[in-house]
């Protein structure tokens, strides 16, 4: 069924195209004895109507194709005039045929003589050829320029996301919970093992300046998250005393590439709350790259009394990453285990995500 936008679309554009082939006719029609409708004029505004409508849908098909197709969603000088050169060698091949057949067959019986009709298919046809330019030149600068309103929106809405995401990131992990059970861990430690004890803190001291050096960044990189995540590993394994075993394995250049800041410890403290887990079955977590992937899995055994989601959840890093990659996140949940697998972000989107803020505060 066709949509009531779409049927709009026709609409205005057919208005268009009566509007501007009856100014055309008005500036090389000056025979005021001719009549308004008669072969001629019919047969030009079937094919002006025509080669209209086909020089749209065509250029508006190649712009969705482009914007497809781009790495980031955005309008290149370059990818303008591929898509003005590419709609033109679709259309004016169709526009050379319809005005030959219209007039060395149709309008034959008029006898214009073989100077005459070759003359009157040449300025058909150039001027076409320039009205069509006209329009497809036309039709991708105000395409061009409502992506322009709809990125500054967007990038509005993902600004106002990005700072509620780091707020409840940051306020999710320094909570009374979790200082409360590592104090707890370093109270028990005190008295059973110094040494440990004074790891622990110096651990527990690197977690939270991570967090707080990185409370307003989006990206970091892959090496600092690791590095973090060491930190995070060791008192959750103090903490749990042999109930849990988390493996890492990186093979690749972890400084080359970037991810959502704390996602992975996030996708680990998902794997703690929502199973059950003790030294005779302890949990099992992987954290290791596979072709410029990142992926984090763990065996299943789901609590009966399972907490409820935070806000900053699954759903929560699919939106960040489909801001800065088309490459979905994915979530496999077999009921053995759970996996979930992230793509690896080029470190140059750090440079682009701080241009983007700026053009979002200007």
């Amino acid at each position: 069924m066709i949509k009531k936008t779409y049927l709009k679309k026709l609409l205005i554009r057919f208005l268009i195209i009566t509007v501007v082939f009856f100014l055309v006719k008005s500036t090389i029609d000056h025979d005021e004895m001719e009549p308004v409708v008669d072969f001629t004029a019919t047969f030009y505004y079937i094919s002006a109507f025509t080669l209209f409508m086909l020089t749209w849908e065509v250029n508006d098909w190649l712009m969705r194709r482009e914007k497809k197709s781009a790495v980031v969603s955005s309008v290149t000088v370059s990818s303008s005039i591929k898509t003005l050169l590419t709609t033109m060698a679709i259309v004016l091949p169709v526009a050379a045929t319809i005005y030959y057949v219209g007039i060395f067959e149709i309008d034959g019986i008029c006898d214009l003589g073989p100077e005459k009709s070759w003359l009157r298919f040449r300025i058909d046809f150039l001027r076409a050829a320039l009205l069509t330019t006209s329009l497809t030149i036309f039709n991708q600068f105000y395409r061009t320029t409502q992506e322009k309103k709809e990125i500054e929106t967007s990038l509005q809405l993902l600004k106002k996301e990005m700072m509620t995401s780091k707020y409840n990131s940051l306020k999710s992990q320094i909570s009374p919970h979790f200082l409360f059970n590592s104090l707890n861990t370093l109270t028990s430690l005190m008295y059973e093992d110094r040494d440990l004890a004074s790891d622990f803190v110096s651990r527990l001291a690197t977690c939270y300046r991570y967090i707080l050096d990185n409370r307003e960044t989006d990206l970091v990189s892959l090496e600092k998250e690791i590095q973090f995540l060491d930190s995070f590993i060791f008192m959750m394994k103090v903490r749990h005393d042999g109930a849990i075993a988390i493996h890492t394995n990186i093979n690749t250049k972890p400084h080359k590439f970037v991810i959502p800041t704390l996602s992975i410890q996030m996708l680990v403290e998902n794997a703690l709350k929502h199973n059950y887990y003790s030294k005779e079955q302890p949990i099992t977590i992987d954290i290791f790259t596979k072709d410029d992937l990142l992926i984090v899995q763990n065996n299943m055994r789901k609590r009966s009394d399972s907490q409820a989601s935070t806000q900053l959840g699954l759903a929560n890093i699919k939106k960040r990453y489909a801001f800065y990659t088309k490459t979905e996140v994915l979530i496999e949940d077999t009921g053995q285990q759970f996996k979930v697998t992230m793509p690896l972000l080029s470190s140059d989107l750090i440079n682009e995500q701080k241009e983007l803020t700026e053009t979002a505060n200007v």
